[in-house]
């Protein structure tokens, strides 16, 4: 196998239980295999969930030909491959090299980038992030240090409609009002940026955190939060020694934008608790696109139907638990295919975004079984991969699940580890050594 771009001249070991760095932490990526119960296991990290046809069809390839051919959505909008053969990993880490999906070996699993899925589509939100997450995609693998971030480490770019600001980001940047800034924000840190200088600060903002932690003794830290140090200080030092103008929110700067209610949700929270309405909060802001106000929308849910800038609606589909067999995943990625931009946006709700599509080609995709409807309660239901394919889990819960909350998400678990559960509140249903299952209301961040 060749050399792929950005790999250095060392040899970096591909099979599976290795890694391409020298961090401690456990996150599977796609060059270091996890065993699971059902074979190894490998997650493709795509920035901002962004697919090309060619590229979603790259990963369908490898999924049939190296593992059980179905793909898992995550909940930060990556993609998960399950069933790999032993021995695999090479040829795997050439499938994805060759497709684009691995630009760099040695950035491959901190390449973890959420972005709101409908930005540019729907004429919401302040500002268009696409030009956010190639900038910090392409700063990311540029830099020497960030190799050092943990897997779990998460960047979000929210265009100012509050969806992926509500996932408990490391570093967040989230579009303002006037369309040329960005609101950089990392913990205690928090600062106006330049637009065109937000994915650069972003990434400042990471290697800057790496610097403090690496400065904690006794303890590995993975995440801003586990810190428990203050940032401001050191990243504002930091961004000024790379030149980038800033500022600190205050006074007259523009309040963050409002967290978005669970994506089942559209509009205000009507239908919701009170408790979780007052949680949540009712959604009164207006955004709008580099400047222009513009109503806000929420989570790419199955069947959202926003008015595009070009008068089509973004069709947003998913399957069963966030799996999509290869005749959905094929249907998906035919109809990008015929369409201008031939592009998939995979979100952190396991739905799929296809730019362009609208509700005519909703039969199509019904067809091979895909859900484009948001009061199915399908579109509701989550779960954990379970038994057989967890060692850990106690049970096959997606055999058992079901939905349990006329609006709450439903999360089943077949352990306490409770791993892809949704951020914000849902009904939690949790398997038990006794065979029975506890079910709780939670609120959380998510788990990938």
């Amino acid at each position: 196998m060749g050399m792929l771009p950005g790999m250095s001249p060392a040899p970096i070991p591909l099979g599976p239980g290795t890694s391409g760095t020298s961090r401690g932490d456990a996150c599977p990526g796609a060059l270091r295999l996890h065993a699971a119960d059902d074979g190894f296991l490998a997650r493709v990290r795509v920035p901002g969930g962004v697919l090309t046809a060619v590229r979603a069809r790259a990963l369908a390839d490898a999924a049939g030909r190296l593992g059980d051919g179905v793909l898992h959505l995550t909940s930060r909008g990556n993609v998960q491959l399950r069933g790999l053969r032993d021995g695999c990993g090479g040829e795997l880490a050439e499938v994805l090299g060759e497709a684009g999906l691995l630009p760099s070996p040695l950035h491959e699993r901190v390449r973890n980038v959420v972005a709101s899925p409908l930005s540019g589509l729907d004429g919401a939100g302040f500002v268009d992030v696409r030009p956010w997450l190639t900038g910090l995609d392409s700063a990311l693998c540029a830099s020497s240090v960030t190799p050092g971030l943990s897997g779990r480490f998460l960047f979000a770019l929210d265009d100012g409609r509050g969806d992926v600001s509500s996932l408990g980001p490391d570093v967040l940047l989230r579009g303002l009002p006037d369309g040329g800034s960005a609101q950089l924000v990392v913990a205690d840190a928090e600062f106006v940026v330049r637009y065109e200088d937000a994915a650069r600060a972003a990434v400042i903002a990471a290697e800057s955190f790496l610097a403090a932690a690496s400065e904690v003794t006794g303890r590995r830290v993975w995440r801003v939060a586990e810190l428990g140090a203050p940032l401001a200080e050191l990243i504002s030092r930091d961004l000024m020694a790379a030149g980038l103008r800033m500022s600190t929110p205050g006074g007259s700067a523009p309040a963050p934008a409002p967290q978005s209610p669970p994506d089942f949700v559209r509009g205000d929270p009507e239908g919701l608790d009170e408790v979780t309405r007052r949680s949540w909060g009712a959604r009164s802001a207006t955004s709008g696109a580099r400047g222009t106000a513009r109503p806000a929308t929420t989570h790419a849910s199955p069947g959202d139907e926003p008015t595009t800038t070009n008068g089509a609606a973004p069709l947003i589909a998913t399957a069963p638990f966030g799996s999509f067999t290869p005749d959905q995943w094929a249907a998906l990625t035919d109809l990008a295919w015929r369409l201008p931009q031939r592009e998939l946006r995979m979100t952190p709700w396991r739905t799929v975004v296809v730019p362009g599509a609208g509700p005519a080609d909703r039969p199509a995709l019904a067809a091979a079984g895909l859900i484009t409807d948001p009061t199915s309660p399908e579109a509701r239901l989550g779960a954990c991969i379970g038994t057989p394919g967890c060692a850990k889990s106690r049970t096959d819960v997606r055999r058992d699940a079901e939905p349990r909350h006329p609006t709450l998400p439903t999360y089943w678990s077949g352990c306490e580890r409770r791993c892809g559960h949704p951020a914000g509140p849902y009904l939690d249903v949790t398997a038990l050594p006794d065979g029975t299952y506890r079910t709780t209301e939670e609120r959380a961040e998510p788990r990938v």
